[in-house]
C-alpha cells in the first residue's frame, strides 16, 4: 500500500461529499486535490482526469479567478505527458487570467509554465529556435515578476525567485552561454544560502540537477560529480522519484563522457528502477533503456578502439623496417587508414583527448605522404578535438590552417566545413559577428561546390546566429525558406533547385564538382579510404546542440533525454544523392601527386597553348588564378566574368549577359551580379586575364609589382605558340584604370565594386625580354605533360641577379612536380646557388640533381645549394658524396630542417673535408656522436667558416666542447649558431675562448638559459682585439636588467654590433629604461634590435621609441608583446576617467577593481604623465612619427589598435611608400621595399 492511499481515499471522500451536497467550490478544490496526489505519484493520465472535471466544475458554476489553479494544474499535467499544444491553450489561458484580475502571483506562475513548455518544445526539436526565445522571453518575465513579489516582502516568493534564475540558467545553457549559465545558477544557490533555504529543497536540487550539466559541458568533471550527488540526495530525502532517477540519468552521462561504461550502467540501472516505479514515465524509461544501449555499444567501440591502438603499434613497428624501401609509403597509408579508424571511434564514444592523440600523429602521416588533402583533414580532427576539449584558441588555430591547406589545393568541401567549424567556434568565444561571417562564407563556397549537407549545415547556423545572437528575425525567416527548400531538395534530387545566382548561368549545363578526397574509415588499401565525405568532420550546428538532461522546474518533463543525447552523439554524413552527384575519384595512389580535381581545373583554363598535345589535370597550387584560352579578337561585347568553377571564354551566346557603363576612357563592365566573382580583370593587348586579388595579398594591401608579374606570367601562357618559343616575357610598365595609372592598386581594394568583376583595368607593356629558364620550363612541362607551376613560374620570372642564381623556395613542389624544372636546369646548364627550400622534395630529387650535375658541362666554381625544410633523409647526403663534381664545387650547403638523424655523420665528414665555407644543419634531428664526427673532420686548414648546428637535441655539453675548442684552431671561422642547445659553464668558458682567439662576426646562442652572469662573461670577451661581433643573439636567456646596465655603463661592447635579439628575456620596465639611454649613446650602431616579450611595459615601450628620435641608425625594431598584463586596458579607463572628468579618489578605486586578483608584485604601474597630456597613444604617435630612420616596426600584441598608428607612420615614411599589416592584435608597420613577415625566420640572411 502506497504511503499517500491515506490522503487519497480521503480526499476522495471528500470530493463525493461535495458533490452530493451541491459544494461546487468544494467539489472542484477536492478534484484538484486528488489530481494533485496522482500527478505526483507519476500517474499523469489519472491525474489529468480530475483536473478536467475540476476544470467543467469551475467553468459552469465558479467565478472566473477559480479557473486560476485549474487552468495551472491542467497546463503542468499535459507539460508532463508532452502534449504541449494542449499545455499551450490552457497556460496562456492562466497568464490572460492572471492578467485581467491584476494578479501578480499568478502571473508569474503562468510565465514560468509558458516557459519551460517552450523549452520542452525547443529540446524534443530539431531546431526550433522561436521556441527558444519564447522560452527565454517568459523566464526573463517571471524572473522579473518574481523580485518584485520578494522586494515587497512576501517571503513565500523566495522560491518563485530562485527557480527563475534556475531557468534563466538552463536557457543559456541551450544558448552555449555555459559561463553566464554557471554564474546564473551559482547565484541561485548563493541566494539559497543567504536567505537560509533548508538543504532538502526541491529549488536547490534544481539548481544542483543543472549546475552539473553545465559542469559537465565546461569538462569539470569533479565539480559536476559533486552538484549531481547533492542533487540525488536531496531528491531521495524529499521523495521526488522522478528528480531522483534524472540525477542517475545525469551521473550516468558523467561516467559515459570519462569512458567509465561499467560505472555509467550502474547508474542508469537506478535511473530505470525508479522510473518504473512511477506509472506513466514511459518517456522517461524509454530514455534510460537507449542511453543503456548507448553505453553498450560506445564499450564494444572502445574494445574496437583498443585492438585498432595495438594494429597501429604493430604497423608503427613495420615502418622501421619499411623505411627507406618502395613498401615506405603503402606501409605510411596503411597507418593513415588505421587512424582515420582512430579518430572516428574516439569522436563516436566523446574521447576527445585520445581523438586529439590520433589527429597528431595523422598530422605527421600526411606529412610524410606529402598529401596536403590529408593534411588539411587531420587539421580539420585536431581542430574539432580542441573544440571538443573547449581549448577555442588552439581550435581556431587548427581550423584556420584546415582552411589554409584545403585553400591551397582547390579543396572546395573542406573549406566550407573549416569555414563552419571556426565560426562555430568564434561563436563559442561570443565573436558572433566574426561567426556569421564565417558561416556566411562557409555556405558560399558550399553553395558554388554544390555541396548540398554543407550548405545544410552553413544556413543552419546563419539561422541560429541571426535569431538568437542578433534578433534579426526577418533575415532568420528568409533563411528558414531556404532551409525548408533545401531540405526538400537533399531528400528529393529531382526537384528544380532554386538558384539565386546571375541570369548567364541559367543556360548552362548543371556542374557536378568532383568528390573532395579525405581519408575512409575502413579499408587498408589506398583506393578504398580516399573517399569519406568530409561532412562528417563538421561540427553539430548551433541549432541542433541540446543539452543531455536540463532539469527546469520539478514537473519538467522527461525531456532531457535520448533524443536529445542521440541528436548529440550522432555524426552527420552526406545524403546518396549527393554522393552520387559527385564524380568519381581517380586511383588513390596518386593521392599526393598530380590529382584531377575538377574544381580546381575550371580555375584556369586548360593552358591549351601551353601545353597543346597533352591533357594533363591543371596543378596551381596557388588556386587562386584564372584565365580565359585562347579565342579571337575580344572586343568589349564579348567580354564576362565567369563564375571561378567555370571556364572564362569568349562566346558570342552570353552577350546579352553584359550591361555596359561609360567609363574615364572606354568600357567599364559590370560583370555578372553572380555573388562568387571576385576577380580583378586586366586587358592586356587584345585578351583579358583575371585573377583573385588574394593572391596579391601583402601586408593587408595589394602589392603592384605581385600583379604586374603574376599578370605578364599569365598572359605569357596564353599568347600563342610561336610567339612563346621566343622566349620573350612581358615587362608591364602601367596599369590604367578609367585612363589614369594605378600607382597602387589600394584604391580598388573594395570587394563588392571594383575588384569583384567590376571593372578591367588596362595593362600597358613596356617591352619584351628574353628569359631563357622560363621558357625552358614551361617546354619541359609541355614534354612531360605536366602544368606549369604558377608559384613557380612566377619566382623564374623575377629572379633578381642572374639565371644562374636560382630561387624556387615555397613553390609546393614534390618529387614529381620539380621534374620539369630539373629537366630544364639540365639544358641550362649553368648553376651558382640553388634554393629549393620550403618544398616536399625527397632523396628521389636529390638523386636528379646528382645526374643534373655528373651531365653538366660546368666542373668549377663554387655552388651555394639550400635545401632546408623538405623531406631529405641522409641518403640525400650520399648522393651529394657519390657526385665528385657536386662535392667538389659545394661551398655553401643549407639542409637544415631535414629528418637526417645520426645516419648522416660519416657523409657530413666527408663533405666537410672538401673546402666547405658554410653548413647549416639546424633542426636535423642528430646527437652528439654527429657533432663528434663533424669535429673530427675538421683540422686547422679547413675552410669552413659558418657553422650552424641550433635546435639539435641530445648534444652533451662535452661534445658541444669538444667542437668549439677545435673551431678555434681554424683561421677564418666568422660565424657559429646554437641556438636551443644547453650550455654549460665548460661549454661558456670554451666559447669565449673561440670569440677571443677567432675574428667571430655572429653569435647565436638563443634559448640556451645561460643567464646573467655568463651573459656577461660572454660580453666581456668581446672587448679582445680581434672580436668584430655584428649580430649577437642572446634570445630567452633569462637575462635580467642588470645585463642591460652592463651595456649601459660599458657602451663599447656594443659599438660595433649592428644586429641584437634579446627578445624573451625578463628586462622589465627597469630594462627598458636602461635600453632607452643605450639606443641615445652616440656609440650605439645598432640597425636591428628584437626586443620582443620583454615584459617591458607601456613605460618602457614609449622610452624606446621616443630615444630613437635621437638615434640614426636603428631601422628594424620590435617591440611586441611588453605590454604587463592589463595594463593597456587600465591606461584606456584612466583615458575614460579623465574625459569625464571623474575626481582622483574614484580613479584610484577603479584601478584597485581592475587588478584586485593580481599580487602586489605584478600590478602595472601607471605613469601620471599620462593624465596631464592628451593621452598616452598620442605620445606614442608622436614618438613613431619621429623615429625618422625606423623602416619596420613591430608593435603587436599590446593591447593597442593598429588604425591609431597609420597617420603617425606615414609622416615617418621620408618620401617612401608606408604599409601596414594590421590583422587583430597584429601590428606591423614597413616602408618599402622592406616586408614585415613574407620571408620566413629561417631565410632571413645575415
Amino acid at each position: 500500500m502506497k504511503k499517500d492511499d491515506g490522503q487519497l481515499i480521503t480526499a476522495k471522500r471528500a470530493y463525493r461529499n461535495a458533490s452530493d451536497e451541491g459544494n461546487h467550490q468544494e467539489e472542484a478544490r477536492w478534484a484538484n486535490v486528488i489530481g494533485d496526489i496522482f500527478k505526483n505519484r507519476g500517474e499523469y493520465v489519472e491525474a489529468l482526469k480530475w483536473f478536467r472535471l475540476d476544470y467543467e466544475v469551475s467553468t459552469k458554476y465558479l467565478p472566473e479567478k477559480h479557473l486560476l489553479p485549474t487552468c495551472q494544474s491542467l497546463g503542468e499535467v499535459y507539460l508532463r505527458l508532452q502534449h504541449f499544444q494542449d499545455a499551450l491553450i490552457y497556460q496562456k489561458k492562466h497568464l490572460d487570467l492572471a492578467k485581467d484580475a491584476d494578479d501578480l502571483v499568478e502571473q508569474q506562475r503562468a510565465s514560468t509554465q509558458l516557459g519551460r513548455t517552450y523549452h520542452e518544445m525547443f529540446l524534443k526539436s530539431e531546431n526550433d529556435q522561436t521556441s527558444l526565445r519564447n522560452a527565454k522571453k517568459y523566464f526573463i518575465s517571471a524572473m522579473k515578476l518574481a523580485h518584485t513579489l520578494k522586494k515587497s516582502n512576501k517571503v513565500s516568493f523566495l522560491k518563485e525567485y530562485i527557480d527563475a534564475h534556475n531557468n534563466i540558467g538552463m536557457v543559456e545553457m541551450d544558448l552555449d552561454n555555459l559561463e553566464e549559465a554557471e554564474t546564473m545558477l551559482s547565484k541561485g544557490l548563493q541566494i539559497c544560502d543567504e536567505e537560509e533555504v533548508v538543504e532538502n529543497d526541491d529549488g536547490r536540487t534544481r539548481l544542483h540537477h543543472n549546475l552539473g550539466n553545465v559542469y559537465m559541458e565546461l569538462r569539470k568533471w569533479d565539480k559536476a560529480r559533486v552538484h549531481i550527488e547533492k542533487d540525488i540526495i536531496i531528491c531521495k530525502n524529499i521523495g521526488h522519484c522522478q528528480g531522483e532517477a534524472k540525477g542517475y540519468i545525469n551521473l550516468g552521462e558523467l561516467h559515459y563522457r570519462v569512458q567509465k561504461y561499467e560505472e555509467a550502467i550502474l547508474c542508469y540501472e537506478k535511473a530505470m528502477n525508479l522510473a518504473k516505479c512511477m506509472d506513466d514515465e514511459y518517456a522517461l524509461a524509454n530514455q534510460i533503456h537507449q542511453n543503456i544501449e548507448t553505453v553498450r555499444e560506445a564499450t564494444k567501440v572502445m574494445e574496437d578502439l583498443k585492438k585498432e591502438e595495438q594494429n597501429l603499434k604493430k604497423l608503427t613497428r613495420n615502418m622501421v623496417t619499411a623505411r627507406g624501401t618502395s613498401g615506405e609509403r603503402k606501409c605510411l597509408l596503411q597507418q593513415n587508414a588505421s587512424l582515420d579508424r582512430l579518430i572516428e571511434k574516439s569522436s563516436i564514444i566523446s574521447a576527445w583527448k585520445k581523438h586529439c592523440e590520433f589527429a597528431k600523429k595523422k598530422k605527421k602521416i600526411a606529412s610524410e605522404l606529402c598529401d596536403k588533402e590529408k593534411l588539411g583533414d587531420s587539421y580539420l580532427a585536431i581542430g574539432e578535438s580542441y573544440q571538443k576539449l573547449r581549448n577555442f584558441n588552439k581550435a581556431k588555430k587548427w581550423y584556420s590552417k584546415s582552411w589554409e591547406t584545403y585553400k591551397s589545393i582547390g579543396n572546395m568541401e573542406g573549406q566550407a566545413l573549416a569555414k563552419i567549424n571556426l565560426g562555430d567556434v568564434l561563436d563559442s568565444v561570443g565573436k558572433w559577428s566574426d561567426a556569421l561571417e564565417a558561416f556566411s562564407e562557409g555556405y558560399r563556397i558550399a553553395r558554388q561546390a554544390n555541396l548540398l549537407s554543407v550548405q545544410l549545415s552553413a544556413l543552419e547556423n546563419m539561422h541560429y546566429s541571426h535569431m538568437i545572437r542578433f534578433d534579426n528575425h526577418e533575415e532568420a525567416r528568409r533563411l528558414q525558406s531556404k532551409i525548408e527548400n533545401l531540405k526538400k531538395l537533399i531528400k528529393n534530387p529531382e526537384v528544380e533547385p532554386l538558384r539565386d545566382s546571375c541570369s548567364e548561368t541559367d543556360t548552362e549545363g548543371d556542374y557536378s564538382p568532383p568528390k573532395s578526397n579525405v581519408s575512409k574509415i575502413h579499408g587498408n588499401d589506398e583506393s578504398t579510404f580516399d573517399d569519406t565525405p568530409l561532412i562528417s568532420l563538421v561540427t553539430k550546428s548551433k541549432g541542433t546542440k541540446h543539452r543531455t538532461t536540463t532539469k527546469s522546474l520539478e514537473a519538467s518533463a522527461t525531456s532531457m533525454s535520448s533524443q536529445a543525447v542521440s541528436r548529440k552523439r550522432g555524426r552527420l554524413v552526406l545524403s546518396d544523392d549527393e554522393d552520387e552527384n559527385k564524380q568519381q575519384h581517380v586511383d588513390g595512389s596518386t593521392s599526393n601527386e598530380f590529382k584531377s580535381r575538377q574544381s580546381l581545373n575550371s580555375l584556369v583554363d586548360d593552358h591549351q597553348d601551353a601545353i597543346s598535345g597533352c591533357t594533363p589535370p591543371i596543378h596551381l597550387e596557388e588556386s587562386a588564378c584564372s584565365h580565359k584560352g585562347m579565342s579571337p579578337k575580344l572586343t568589349a561585347e564579348d567580354f564576362r566574368c565567369s563564375r571561378p568553377h567555370e571556364s572564362v571564354n569568349a562566346s558570342s551566346g552570353v552577350s546579352e549577359n553584359i550591361c555596359l557603363k561609360n567609363g574615364h576612357s572606354g568600357p567599364i563592365f559590370d560583370a555578372c551580379q553572380d555573388e562568387f566573382c571576385k576577380h580583378l580583370i586586366f586587358k592586356v593587348e587584345d585578351d583579358f586575364v583575371h585573377i583573385e586579388p588574394g593572391s596579391c595579398n601583402f601586408s593587408d594591401k595589394l602589392s603592384m609589382e605581385h600583379v604586374k608579374v603574376e599578370v605578364a606570367c599569365l598572359y605569357f601562357l596564353k599568347i600563342v605558340t610561336e610567339n612563346r618559343s621566343r622566349g620573350l616575357l612581358p615587362i608591364i610598365q602601367h596599369l590604367k584604370c578609367g585612363g589614369e595609372v594605378l600607382e597602387s592598386l589600394n584604391l580598388l581594394y573594395t570587394p563588392k565594386d571594383h575588384m569583384c568583376g567590376k571593372c578591367w583595368i588596362e595593362v600597358t607593356i613596356d617591352r619584351w625580354v628574353p628569359k631563357r629558364l622560363v621558357k625552358l620550363y614551361v617546354d619541359c612541362c609541355k614534354d612531360l605533360c605536366q602544368p606549369p607551376n604558377l608559384k613557380l613560374l612566377k619566382k623564374l620570372y623575377s629572379l633578381e641577379v642572374s639565371e644562374d642564381e636560382i630561387d624556387v623556395s615555397d613553390c609546393e613542389l614534390e618529387d614529381i612536380s620539380a621534374a620539369p624544372l630539373l629537366n630544364a636546369l639540365h639544358l641550362h646548364k649553368t648553376i651558382a646557388a640553388l634554393n629549393l627550400s620550403h618544398n616536399l622534395l625527397g632523396n628521389e630529387t636529390m638523386e636528379k640533381l646528382k645526374h643534373l650535375f655528373l651531365s653538366s658541362s660546368q666542373k668549377y666554381g663554387g655552388l651555394v645549394l639550400d635545401l632546408h625544410c623538405n623531406r631529405f633523409g641522409p641518403t640525400a647526403l650520399f648522393q651529394i658524396c657519390e657526385c665528385t663534381v657536386l662535392l667538389s664545387r659545394l661551398e655553401v650547403v643549407n639542409i637544415s630542417g631535414n629528418r637526417l638523424t645520426d645516419g648522416c655523420a660519416s657523409y657530413l665528414s666527408t663533405i666537410l673535408q672538401n673546402s666547405l665555407y658554410s653548413l647549416n644543419i639546424q633542426n636535423c634531428s642528430i646527437t652528439s656522436r654527429t657533432i663528434q664526427k663533424v669535429t673530427d673532420s675538421l683540422n686547422s686548414g679547413s675552410l669552413l667558416s659558418e657553422l650552424f648546428i641550433g635546435y639539435n637535441s641530445n648534444i652533451s655539453g662535452n661534445a658541444i666542447v669538444n667542437l668549439l675548442d677545435k673551431l678555434a684552431t681554424l683561421k677564418s671561422f666568422s660565424q657559429i649558431n646554437l641556438n636551443g642547445i644547453k650550455l654549460n659553464k665548460n661549454a661558456i668558458d670554451s666559447l669565449c675562448n673561440l670569440i677571443k682567439k677567432s675574428c667571430l662576426t655572429h653569435v647565436m646562442i638563443g634559448e640556451t638559459s645561460i643567464g646573467t652572469e655568463r651573459a656577461i662573461q660572454l660580453s666581456d670577451s668581446c672587448n679582445s682585439e680581434n672580436c668584430e661581433l655584428v649580430k649577437l643573439d642572446m634570445s630567452y636567456c633569462l637575462l635580467t636588467p642588470n645585463y642591460i646596465m652592463k651595456l649601459v655603463t660599458d657602451a663599447s661592447l656594443i659599438s660595433g654590433l649592428l644586429h641584437l635579439n634579446i627578445g624573451g628575456n625578463p628586462l622589465m620596465q627597469e630594462g627598458g629604461i636602461a635600453l632607452a639611454s643605450l639606443v641615445k649613446n652616440p656609440l650605439c650602431c645598432l640597425t636591428v634590435v628584437n626586443l620582443s616579450k620583454c615584459q617591458l611595459g607601456l613605460i618602457g615601450i614609449l622610452g624606446i621609441l621616443q630615444s630613437l628620435a635621437a638615434n640614426t641608425s636603428i631601422e628594424e625594431l620590435n617591440l611586441s608583446e611588453n605590454a604587463l598584463e592589463h595594463e593597456y586596458d587600465i591606461l584606456v579607463k584612466v583615458k575614460a576617467h579623465d574625459d569625464e572628468k571623474v575626481n582622483e579618489d574614484l580613479f584610484e578605486l577603479e584601478v584597485a577593481a581592475d587588478s584586485e586578483d593580481e599580487s602586489e608584485e605584478g600590478k602595472p604601474f601607471i605613469d601620471r604623465s599620462f593624465e596631464s597630456k592628451s593621452t598616452f597613444i598620442q605620445q606614442l604617435s608622436s614618438a613613431i612619427s619621429m623615429a625618422k630612420q625606423l623602416r619596420i616596426l613591430d608593435i603587436s600584441n599590446n593591447g593597442f589598435s593598429g588604425e591609431t598608428f597609420n597617420a603617425a607612420w606615414s609622416t615617418n615614411s621620408q618620401g617612401s611608400l608606408t604599409q601596414s599589416h594590421i590583422e587583430g592584435s597584429t601590428i606591423h608597420l614597413s616602408v618599402e621595399p622592406n616586408k614585415c613577415c613574407s620571408i620566413k625566420p629561417c631565410c632571413t640572411r645575415s
